[in-house]
């Protein structure tokens, strides 16, 4: 038998102590106000002074960058090239008027033509709007992250040991008590939702179900130190719909879920994810697929269909853009989740990425990789907007209601809206959309002289 030197035994009291003070606190402060659905307010607290301390760097940075004679990266906003919306017809048709002042109802080919199709392209490669969209969003001032600018620590010594200051800071307290949340947020919610998942179906198991999921949500919700604002909570999606969104991050669902109840889509994992979802399914009706039936379009639809037709069913979360986008725009929704008929309840969210970049960029970080840096950020801080339902009218068709939902998202949340396809992210443009600028010249060229034979 061991014993305890007057020094070991000082340093297993301290020990004790500081853990049961520590998870005292959380209880208190963290994990009681999650059950309940309340705040102190300490983030918010947190976020204003936060903002002090970048606007004093930005400041500094500034000063620093004119008395050394550096000039400073502003990112343009709206893009480096400025652009109208005009046609493929009405450019040529100025092309040839200031070149050879030949009128566009020649229908011979014109060599100026090309020139058209040179800026463009010119364009593209300058100002590409599409691939952008898949790299993280740029700030123009420094929020004290060496993942955002790598040179703006070296300016100034009190800079570079603030910055110092908050590495310490987002290691060594931040990081190690956002995993303690986390840790705590999955292992309740899988505990509780096999407990819930046991009792017959009924009113208590339901009420059970939606609360356990609330409290678990909101505590994973508080270990990103997430500040968020929801807006016209009452279109809050209701049972029997379909609530879609713009896809930024993963944390999505959980910024979602901590304010309202969801049936969740998506297909079965293994591995730990694998076990929350089959805990999760055991409490609540969620939408899971099998690999081999991802792919089934018709099954999917038939799936969803079936769950939104009972009324009694949870509202069915679906991010339509497939996949995720870096908050600065919203990119063509798939139609599949239009065609079911069911009334649609648009939300939109956008993120500050003062705070800390919540885009996560699945070609360059793993999963691991980006939780890590969602945790030793300094918040995440966004907006949440819950549109009035909508529902497709009798003269439009799956895409064109998909269209007007995403311009809805993207009007209120202050996002670009663009009509290319998500998927581009890891696929080539489809040789179709080469095919129709083709058909476009050609239609213009031919179509002109087939008139003038008419006539």
């Amino acid at each position: 038998m061991f014993l305890l030197l007057p020094f070991d035994s000082l340093f297993v009291n301290l020990l004790g102590i500081s853990i049961t003070v520590l998870f005292t606190l959380l209880l208190v402060f963290i994990i009681v106000p999650a059950i309940f659905g309340v705040s102190f307010g300490i983030r918010k607290v947190y976020m204003k002074t936060l903002l002090k301390i970048f606007q004093w760097a930005t400041l500094r940075i500034e000063r620093g960058a004119k008395e050394k004679n550096h000039p400073l990266y502003k990112p343009y906003v709206n893009g480096i090239i400025a652009k109208e919306p005009t046609s493929l017809e009405e450019e040529i048709k100025e092309i040839r008027r200031s070149g050879s002042g030949k009128a566009l109802d020649t229908p011979e080919f014109e060599l100026s033509d090309i020139f058209y199709f040179c800026r463009k392209g010119i364009e593209t490669i300058m100002d590409d709007e599409v691939t952008k969209r898949f790299s993280a969003e740029e700030l123009e001032s420094w929020n004290l992250l060496s993942r955002t600018n790598y040179n703006f620590h070296y300016i100034s010594l009190r800079l570079t040991v603030l910055w110092g200051l908050g590495v310490l800071i987002r290691y060594c307290f931040l990081l190690p008590l956002r995993i303690a949340l986390a840790f705590t947020g999955i292992s309740l919610l899988v505990t509780g939702t096999t407990v819930v998942g046991y009792l017959p179906n009924g009113r208590c198991k339901e009420f059970l179900s939606k609360h356990v999921h609330l409290m678990c949500y909101r505590i994973c919700v508080r270990a990103l130190t997430a500040i968020i604002t929801y807006h016209d909570r009452e279109n809050r999606p209701r049972n029997g719909g379909i609530c879609v969104a713009n896809h930024t991050s993963p944390i999505d669902v959980i910024i979602l879920a901590s304010d309202g109840y969801y049936a969740m889509v998506g297909q079965i994992h293994g591995g730990l994810m694998g076990v929350i979802q089959r805990a999760m399914v055991k409490a609540c009706p969620h939408v899971w697929f099998e690999r081999s039936e991802v792919k089934d379009r018709h099954l999917v639809a038939k799936r969803l269909t079936e769950h939104v037709q009972d009324k009694s069913k949870l509202p069915i979360l679906i991010f339509p853009e497939g996949t995720c986008i870096n908050n600065t725009s919203v990119m063509m929704f798939k139609k599949g989740s239009f065609e079911i008929g069911a009334t649609v309840y648009p939300v939109a969210i956008k993120y500050d990425p003062q705070f800390g970049d919540a885009f996560w960029n699945s070609s360059k970080y793993g999963m691991v990789t980006y939780l890590l840096r969602m945790m030793t950020s300094w918040a995440i801080v966004c907006s949440v907007w819950y549109l009035p339902p909508m529902t497709r009218q009798c003269d439009e068709d799956a895409v064109q209601f998909a269209n007007r939902v995403k311009s809805a998202i993207a009007r209120q949340g202050g996002l670009v809206d663009l009509l290319w396809d998500g998927g581009l992210k890891r696929e080539k443009v489809k040789d179709t959309f080469k095919e129709e600028q083709q058909k476009l010249y050609s239609k213009m060229i031919v179509g002109n002289h087939e008139d003038r034979s008419r006539s």
